[in-house]
């Protein structure tokens, strides 16, 4: 896994109750706040999802295997039906993050690929000024699961909507073709373990033992990774790159008509051998692209390096840390580099005894590294603590010139591992903080961005502008995860007032992060929310889908366009400019 997990927004784990909006399109008004409800019903244990829509093709090309090939896979395939499936998993009821049933239902449910449609019906006046194309990643997976799976496992999809010259030129949606995906393609069925849903007990030690024996037999080969690429999306290089922090990055190219074409999996030219994690930051000045690496089985466990804007990568700098800890995303400032090392811990070893390798260990005190952002080695990094904190998600930080602290913008949560273990929905917050370190002293302060303690709302993905990436900045704009999992609006988030202004769906509407677009041409002197929020949005009762263009200076929506086919909820997406698209390598 690696990477993570959006939910994602918190990625979600279920489908939930619809809001009690009355209204079937967005209220721009500032309704009070959304409360969470009951959710997760009762699912029998292993149900196959059904695929909705027109199913991907989910074989390809057999395997030229030789005879020994041929009788070791029929033997392993074996093994696992009789052995774990029959036996190891089907005395554990699954838990709720891992049960398909849930996972991948209703609006969770994967999906067809989709060729470019031809340019697509529009409500209201889309910007004429908006050229480029909104591309957003999300799990999806290509074969019904054959035991426990968690949203994050699915195979990675990209959803594309082309926009030029006041027109939806056309919608796309195609799988990432990952060395996974296309060696399971050939077989027919899945053969890679899944990160979160099967490895935990003594199942996910057999799956492991089963994967080592396909991989020593030949029939499934790994040395060309074994990622889904279904987390992250930046555009650094002219690359689009689809991440997971499992693997390395995979090019993907946007074609003229807007089509989604592989490239490959891309090392950099040679120069990256390691998985990198899906939340890379991009300095919007010089073009650098700044990232870490994790390692859960051997030393060393954390890796930080940077690319500059032409892929040149830097030494990596080892990040002294005692245990292998999740790290699915850091943040940036024009000087620092800010590294997260908080409670969500791999312990490999748990599944001996029957659980879960990812544990929050509440006798760690989170912290946060500040290391000098072209750091060579790790001499300057210093540590400063911040109990009692978990954030999943960062989403800018600067330097105080004023009291020489570095801020940091996040969405605090608990219960910590809320997104991968079954820990209800009713205790589930997320609370955008700010946190304060103070190098010199090691102390930190931290406080609820939202002033109103009656207006707290749990907000997760979304971005600032990214224009203005590790400066101070006045909005973010964030997705409201209610009912949990679900995201039924995004709010405005004044982060200097503590107020929001909410943009809701409706009823029965539900979406996932949104994707701010400065509007091109502002110029230096423009206003820092002067641009559109992009988001596709799901109407459950219709079983439609678009993608809402919002003004993202008085919420108000300007145009919706009509899909021509389902989209799923996803994790993050980007917008690439016009002028990008013509220049891709």
């Amino acid at each position: 896994m690696a990477s993570s997990v959006t939910a994602p927004p918190p990625p979600a784990t279920a489908p939930a109750t619809a809001p009690t909006s009355k209204s079937k399109k967005p209220s721009h008004a500032n309704p009070a706040p959304i409360k969470a409800r009951p959710a997760f019903p009762a699912r029998p244990m292993r149900a196959t999802p059904s695929r909705r829509d027109s199913p991907a093709t989910t074989t390809g090309p057999k395997p030229n295997w030789n005879p020994f090939q041929r009788l070791a896979a029929a033997a392993l395939d074996a093994v696992e039906e009789n052995l774990i499936s029959n036996l190891l998993e089907r005395v554990h009821p699954l838990p709720r993050t891992a049960d398909p049933t849930i996972q991948i239902a209703g609006n969770y449910a994967p999906v067809g690929e989709h060729p470019p449609s031809p340019p697509l019906p529009i409500s209201g006046s889309l910007p004429p000024c908006l050229d480029g194309v909104y591309v957003r990643n999300g799990a999806n997976p290509l074969h019904a699961p054959r035991g426990g799976h968690h949203l994050f496992d699915g195979d990675g999809m990209l959803h594309a909507v082309r926009l030029h010259g006041g027109a939806a030129v056309s919608y796309a949606c195609r799988f990432t073709e990952t060395s996974r995906l296309r060696q399971e393609r050939a077989m027919g069925r899945p053969v890679f373990p899944k990160a979160i849903g099967e490895l935990h007990g003594h199942s996910g030690v057999a799956r492991l033992l089963l994967f080592g024996a396909r991989s020593l037999a030949g029939v499934i080969d790994a040395s060309e990774g074994i990622g889904v690429a279904n987390a992250g999306l930046v555009f650094h290089n002219n690359r689009l790159l689809a991440m997971s922090e499992d693997d390395l990055p995979y090019h993907v190219r946007v074609t003229d008509d807007g089509d989604l074409v592989t490239v490959g999996r891309y090392d950099f030219d040679g120069q990256l051998d390691t998985a990198m994690i899906a939340h890379p930051k991009l300095d919007p000045v010089t073009g650098e692209l700044f990232a870490l690496s994790y390692n859960v089985v051997t030393k060393p466990y954390l890796k930080y390096f940077f690319f500059t804007a032409d892929g040149r990568k830097s030494p990596d700098v080892e990040i002294p840390v005692d245990a292998p800890t999740m790290m699915h995303d850091f943040a940036v400032t024009d000087n620092y580099a800010i590294i997260p090392d908080q409670q969500i811990v791999f312990k490999l070893q748990e599944m001996v005894f029957g659980g879960s390798p990812v544990v929050y260990d509440k006798k760690k005190t989170a912290r946060f590294g500040v290391l000098p952002k072209r750091a060579g080695d790790s001499s300057e990094l210093r540590w400063v603590e911040v109990p009692d904190c978990f954030c999943f998600h960062l989403w800018n930080a600067w330097e105080d010139d004023v009291t020489g602290e570095i801020v940091v913008i996040g969405s605090c949560m608990t219960p910590a591992d809320a997104v991968f273990n079954d820990s209800g929905e009713e205790s589930f917050c997320s609370v955008l903080s700010e946190i304060r370190l103070d190098v010199r002293t090691g102390v930190s302060r931290r406080r609820a961005v939202i002033a109103g303690v009656d207006e707290q709302v749990n907000l997760e993905a979304g971005m600032v502008n990214r224009q203005l990436l590790g400066k101070k900045t006045r909005y973010a704009y964030l997705a409201i995860a209610e009912p949990w999992p679900k995201v039924s609006g995004f709010a405005k988030v004044d982060l200097e007032a503590g107020t929001v202004e909410k943009f809701v769906y409706g009823e029965g509407r539900y979406g996932g992060e949104p994707c701010f677009v400065p509007r091109p041409g502002g110029g230096a002197g423009a206003e820092e929310d002067d641009g559109y929020v992009l988001c596709y949005v799901h109407d459950e009762g219709r079983g439609k889908s678009e993608m809402l263009v919002v003004n993202a200076r008085d919420m108000r929506e300007e145009a919706a366009v009509e899909l021509p086919g389902r989209v799923p909820y996803g994790l993050h997406g980007t917008f690439i400019a016009g002028d990008k698209l013509r220049r891709q390598a």
